[in-house]
């Protein structure tokens, strides 16, 4: 059996073998609660879902965020779906749910840290998202939550994505009764405009 033979037999094999490495390095895990889970509506009508019907074969978005999850519940979960999916890209929107609860600043501070920390650990490039509460939370409270964000940027030199939900609070027809979450409408917005932002970074 010639060289040639050899190689043909086994390009298929490889060809696969790339297929499978380049689906896995091309991956984005955004990780998540409600606000990127699609609350109150199906998952195929949120913005993850839509933003990767927009890249089609480019980029795989997969979409592990679960609604009322705190910073320390998206902790718990990221082990198994690094291990899973193997990202290459994790957008982390979490501490929403901690602020709401009212916990102390420095702990969602320091899980948000361990999450980044795991995320780097696993050759994933983290993509932190800017997260800010209602203003009825007093504006000592929302200052010390709102500059964990750029502190953790800053200390693992990492990117900072803006916050989508400025965009969508400029649109009252875009939120749901409850005040705090986007609806069905908003969602092909919210996908449009994180792919703006996480473009640049995904390469």
């Amino acid at each position: 059996m010639n060289f040639n033979t050899v190689f043909r037999w086994h390009l298929p094999f490889l060809f696969l073998i790339l297929l499978t490495f380049r689906a896995a390095a091309d991956t984005l895990l955004i990780l998540g609660d409600s606000l990127s889970a699609g609350y109150r509506m199906a998952a195929s009508a949120a913005w993850p879902s839509l933003l990767n019907d927009k890249w089609q074969n480019k980029t795989s978005v997969v979409n592990a965020s679960i609604s009322g999850d705190t910073s320390q519940q998206g902790l718990a979960r990221l082990p198994a779906l690094l291990q899973q999916h193997h990202p290459r890209w994790v957008v982390v929107e979490l501490g929403g749910n901690d602020g709401l609860r009212g916990f102390a600043p420095a702990q969602t501070e320091q899980t948000l840290r361990k999450i980044i920390q795991t995320v780097k650990a696993a050759d994933a490039q983290p993509l932190l998202m800017q997260i800010h509460l209602p203003a009825n939370y007093g504006r000592r409270y929302n200052e010390s939550f709102s500059a964990i964000y750029p502190k953790l940027a800053k200390e693992f030199d990492i990117p900072l994505l803006p916050f989508f939900m400025e965009e969508v609070y400029l649109k009252p027809q875009w939120m749901q009764d409850d005040g705090i979450h986007p609806n069905r409408d908003a969602q092909p917005f919210i996908a449009d405009w994180m792919a703006k932002q996480l473009t640049p970074f995904l390469s």
